[in-house]
């Protein structure tokens, strides 16, 4: 297997940290669950497109914007 095989795990890993964060009452752990999703959702189009998964590319995309919303709001004034 190669790194980029392997890359799947530590996306996989992040996203389901990322999960644990967000859901969290703190604001700082809520915003860093939103930074930690963006890092999964590179990762993982970086693994779809090794794997040539476009629909998995084109999901990280929009769960990206998504997420970079949801670090905007989690911000103070946001």
């Amino acid at each position: 297997m190669n790194a980029l095989e392997l890359m799947q795990w530590p996306a996989m890993a992040a996203t389901i940290f990322a999960t644990g964060l967000v859901a969290s009452k703190a604001r700082k752990l809520r915003n860093a669950g939103f930074w930690l999703f963006l890092a999964s959702n590179a990762l993982w189009v970086a693994w779809g497109w090794h794997a040539h998964a476009p629909a998995l590319i084109a999901m990280q995309v929009c769960l990206a914007v998504m997420n970079v919303r949801g670090a905007q709001k989690t911000e103070p004034g946001g």
